[in-house]
């Protein structure tokens, strides 16, 4: 059942939970996540980075989530991650997307904000929502952290781009952690307040304690991005496999249901399967 980001948000917020977002890789982790997505009754974000959308392999991978959505007797969104540009904003919505990111996190305050606000404006036309980020969000092997998210800044950016998400730097990053993070849950009731409830991003959430993850999502998290995780899934299943399997569909059955009882034990944990 095809939604949009806004109104997947909105399904979260009613119910104080927050909704998975699963970057997708290939037709198998599509499958995984939307049998997981049926089988607990409980909506959910397919995502594509901007890289691979921007491959010969995009609109291919973009079948697969159109027909998981098509099939799905729940709400789901498909979202463009950290969209590099106005132009692969452009090419996601081409793809079909109901949700883009725009990630201008690394420009000044006032870049960030104009880019994001011409993302918004160019993207509104389609009737697509946006998700902006403020406070960058890096990898788990920068030598150091990036700045958080400033309070003050973060409603005043809400205010003047129009986003309908934000995704915040509160003590997450992507990759794998070499110690568990701590978010700064205070600052991320600080922002919600600051950008009057507007539904927070979570990007990193592989690796965070369950019960962080949970504290985030009471705080005001709407969305929690998981990509490292499900890749490692998948791959270690693969990797067991090898040598064992000559035909390929038979190769893929083991992965296709870790993926699933992966994104199922994320659904649970965000407390996705009690929206609908």
């Amino acid at each position: 059942m095809t939604t949009d980001l806004k109104q997947i948000l909105e399904l979260a917020e009613r119910k104080g939970a927050a909704i998975p977002a699963f970057n997708m890789y290939n037709m198998e982790s599509v499958i995984g996540v939307m049998q997981a997505a049926r089988e607990n009754r409980a909506p959910v974000i397919f995502q594509m980075y901007t890289r691979l959308a921007d491959t010969e392999f995009g609109p291919f991978i973009a079948s697969s989530i159109h027909e998981a959505i098509r099939q799905l007797p729940v709400p789901a969104a498909f979202h463009l991650d950290h969209g590099a540009g106005i132009p692969e904003v452009l090419r996601a919505m081409r793809l079909g997307v109901t949700g883009v990111m725009i990630d201008a996190s690394t420009l000044p305050l006032e870049g960030n904000i104009q880019k994001t606000r011409m993302a918004v404006e160019l993207c509104r036309e389609c009737g697509v929502p946006v998700e902006g980020e403020l406070g960058h969000v890096g990898i788990t092997a920068d030598e150091k952290m990036g700045d958080f998210t400033d309070v003050s800044e973060a409603g005043r950016f809400a205010r003047e781009t129009g986003v309908s998400a934000l995704a915040v730097m509160v003590g997450s990053a992507h990759g794998i952690y070499k110690k568990a993070p701590v978010l700064d849950i205070p600052r991320i009731r600080e922002i919600r307040k600051a950008t009057d409830g507007l539904p927070l991003v979570l990007h990193g959430g592989s690796g965070v304690p369950e019960e962080q993850l949970k504290m985030a999502v009471e705080a005001g998290i709407r969305k929690v991005n998981f990509a490292t995780d499900l890749c490692y899934a998948f791959w270690e299943t693969v990797y067991a496999k090898t040598g064992t399997i000559k035909s390929m569909d038979v190769l893929m059955e083991d992965p296709i249901r870790v993926i699933k009882e992966y994104a199922g034990k994320r659904i649970k944990q965000l407390g996705a399967d009690r929206i609908l």
